[in-house]
Protein backbone atom coordinates (compact mmCIF):
# COMPACT_ATOMS: atom_id res chain seq x y z
CA UNK A 1 0.00 0.00 0.00
CA UNK A 2 1.30 3.30 -1.20
CA UNK A 3 2.34 6.10 1.87
CA UNK A 4 -0.83 8.24 -0.63
CA UNK A 5 -3.17 5.80 0.20
CA UNK A 6 -2.23 5.56 4.11
CA UNK A 7 -2.66 9.51 4.40
CA UNK A 8 -6.04 8.55 3.13
CA UNK A 9 -7.06 6.07 5.30
CA UNK A 10 -5.79 8.69 7.80
CA UNK A 11 -7.74 11.33 6.43
CA UNK A 12 -10.73 9.05 6.57
CA UNK A 13 -10.80 7.92 9.88
CA UNK A 14 -9.87 11.83 10.64
CA UNK A 15 -13.31 12.87 8.93
CA UNK A 16 -15.03 10.23 11.01
CA UNK A 17 -13.72 10.51 14.24
CA UNK A 18 -11.69 13.61 14.88
CA UNK A 19 -14.74 15.02 16.62
CA UNK A 20 -15.69 12.22 18.63
CA UNK A 21 -11.71 11.85 19.70
CA UNK A 22 -11.69 15.68 20.34
CA UNK A 23 -14.57 15.29 22.72
CA UNK A 24 -13.01 11.92 24.68
CA UNK A 25 -9.62 14.15 25.05
CA UNK A 26 -11.86 17.29 26.37
CA UNK A 27 -13.59 15.06 29.14
CA UNK A 28 -10.41 14.07 30.28
CA UNK A 29 -8.59 17.20 30.48
CA UNK A 30 -11.16 19.75 30.75
CA UNK A 31 -9.75 22.35 28.41
CA UNK A 32 -10.95 22.20 24.70
CA UNK A 33 -7.84 23.94 23.32
CA UNK A 34 -5.42 21.59 25.25
CA UNK A 35 -7.59 18.52 23.65
CA UNK A 36 -7.82 20.05 19.93
CA UNK A 37 -3.72 20.04 20.05
CA UNK A 38 -4.06 16.37 21.74
CA UNK A 39 -6.09 14.92 19.04
CA UNK A 40 -3.87 16.79 16.40
CA UNK A 41 -0.97 15.28 18.16
CA UNK A 42 -3.19 12.18 17.79
CA UNK A 43 -3.42 11.77 13.92
CA UNK A 44 0.53 12.75 13.69
CA UNK A 45 1.71 10.12 15.25
CA UNK A 46 -0.60 7.65 13.44
CA UNK A 47 0.98 9.52 10.07
CA UNK A 48 4.31 9.11 11.64
CA UNK A 49 4.41 5.21 12.27
CA UNK A 50 6.36 2.80 9.72
CA UNK A 51 4.05 0.82 9.33
CA UNK A 52 1.15 3.34 9.12
CA UNK A 53 -1.04 1.94 6.08
CA UNK A 54 -0.98 -1.59 7.58
CA UNK A 55 -1.88 -0.52 11.12
CA UNK A 56 -4.46 1.88 9.81
CA UNK A 57 -6.39 -0.94 7.39
CA UNK A 58 -6.02 -3.70 9.86
CA UNK A 59 -8.11 -1.27 12.22
CA UNK A 60 -11.64 -3.03 13.41
CA UNK A 61 -12.48 -0.56 16.31
CA UNK A 62 -11.41 2.72 15.37
CA UNK A 63 -12.48 4.45 18.09
CA UNK A 64 -10.64 1.93 20.45
CA UNK A 65 -7.94 2.35 17.97
CA UNK A 66 -7.99 6.19 18.42
CA UNK A 67 -8.11 5.80 22.00
CA UNK A 68 -5.58 3.85 22.83
CA UNK A 69 -3.10 6.15 21.06
CA UNK A 70 -4.75 9.00 22.18
CA UNK A 71 -4.40 8.18 25.85
CA UNK A 72 -0.66 7.68 25.30
CA UNK A 73 -0.30 10.98 23.48
CA UNK A 74 -1.96 11.74 26.96
CA UNK A 75 0.64 10.22 29.32
CA UNK A 76 3.43 11.84 27.21
CA UNK A 77 1.81 15.11 27.24
CA UNK A 78 0.76 14.88 30.88
CA UNK A 79 4.71 13.90 32.23
CA UNK A 80 5.89 16.41 30.06
CA UNK A 81 4.02 18.93 31.92
CA UNK A 82 5.12 17.22 34.91
CA UNK A 83 8.74 17.22 34.10
CA UNK A 84 8.15 21.36 33.25
CA UNK A 85 6.40 22.01 37.00
CA UNK A 86 9.45 20.54 38.96
CA UNK A 87 11.75 22.10 36.96
CA UNK A 88 10.10 25.72 37.37
CA UNK A 89 9.75 24.85 41.30
CA UNK A 90 13.32 23.42 41.32
CA UNK A 91 14.24 26.62 39.33
CA UNK A 92 12.10 29.25 41.52
CA UNK A 93 13.84 28.37 44.81
CA UNK A 94 17.75 28.47 42.91
CA UNK A 95 19.55 31.49 43.61
CA UNK A 96 18.65 34.63 41.88
CA UNK A 97 22.11 34.31 40.14
CA UNK A 98 20.34 31.56 37.91
CA UNK A 99 18.35 33.47 35.07
CA UNK A 100 18.39 31.43 32.23
CA UNK A 101 17.30 32.78 28.81
CA UNK A 102 14.03 30.96 27.44
CA UNK A 103 16.13 29.29 25.06
CA UNK A 104 18.37 27.48 27.25
CA UNK A 105 15.29 26.83 29.09
CA UNK A 106 13.74 25.11 26.37
CA UNK A 107 17.00 22.78 25.85
CA UNK A 108 17.22 21.98 29.64
CA UNK A 109 13.42 20.67 29.30
CA UNK A 110 13.95 19.19 25.98
CA UNK A 111 17.28 17.30 27.76
CA UNK A 112 14.77 16.45 30.81
CA UNK A 113 12.38 15.12 28.19
CA UNK A 114 14.89 13.03 26.87
CA UNK A 115 16.21 11.89 29.92
CA UNK A 116 13.00 10.80 30.94
CA UNK A 117 11.92 9.08 27.58
CA UNK A 118 15.46 7.11 28.05
CA UNK A 119 14.51 5.81 31.17
CA UNK A 120 11.29 5.22 30.98
CA UNK A 121 11.78 1.33 30.28
CA UNK A 122 13.62 0.47 33.21
CA UNK A 123 12.40 -0.52 36.71
CA UNK A 124 12.07 1.88 39.62
CA UNK A 125 15.00 0.19 41.88
CA UNK A 126 16.82 0.24 38.55
CA UNK A 127 15.90 3.73 37.31
CA UNK A 128 16.19 5.16 41.21
CA UNK A 129 19.98 3.68 41.29
CA UNK A 130 21.26 5.20 38.06
CA UNK A 131 19.67 8.70 39.30
CA UNK A 132 21.34 8.37 42.94
CA UNK A 133 24.39 7.59 41.27
CA UNK A 134 24.27 9.63 38.58
CA UNK A 135 22.87 12.52 39.95
CA UNK A 136 23.68 12.56 43.58
CA UNK A 137 26.77 10.95 42.39
CA UNK A 138 25.90 8.16 45.60
CA UNK A 139 28.77 5.09 45.79
CA UNK A 140 27.62 1.99 45.21
CA UNK A 141 27.20 0.97 48.91
CA UNK A 142 25.36 4.19 49.78
CA UNK A 143 22.87 3.37 46.98
CA UNK A 144 22.46 -0.54 48.35
CA UNK A 145 21.92 0.67 51.91
CA UNK A 146 19.33 3.66 50.85
CA UNK A 147 17.34 1.08 48.34
CA UNK A 148 17.63 -1.64 51.03
CA UNK A 149 19.45 -4.31 48.53
CA UNK A 150 23.35 -5.72 47.87
CA UNK A 151 26.09 -4.07 46.70
CA UNK A 152 26.14 -6.35 43.83
CA UNK A 153 22.62 -5.53 43.30
CA UNK A 154 23.36 -2.37 42.60
CA UNK A 155 26.04 -3.43 40.77
CA UNK A 156 23.57 -5.57 38.31
CA UNK A 157 21.13 -2.14 38.43
CA UNK A 158 23.90 0.17 37.24
CA UNK A 159 24.57 -2.17 34.64
CA UNK A 160 21.22 -2.99 33.50
CA UNK A 161 20.61 0.96 33.53
CA UNK A 162 24.10 1.74 31.57
CA UNK A 163 22.65 -0.78 28.73
CA UNK A 164 19.34 0.27 28.37
CA UNK A 165 21.26 4.03 27.95
CA UNK A 166 23.44 3.15 25.64
CA UNK A 167 20.94 1.14 23.70
CA UNK A 168 18.84 4.29 23.36
CA UNK A 169 21.38 6.27 22.47
CA UNK A 170 22.18 4.26 19.53
CA UNK A 171 18.60 3.90 18.56
CA UNK A 172 18.56 7.75 18.58
CA UNK A 173 21.12 7.97 16.33
CA UNK A 174 19.69 5.51 13.78
CA UNK A 175 16.31 7.27 13.53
Amino acid sequence: MSAESSGDQVQQLYLQHHRWLTGWLQRRLGCSFRAADLCHDTFVRILSADNAATQVQAVREPRSYLATIANRVLIDHLRRRALEKAWLESLALAPEAVDISPEQRLLLLEALQQLDCMLTGLGSKVREAFLLSQLQGLRYSEIAERLGVSVSMVKKYMAKATEHCLLYALELELS
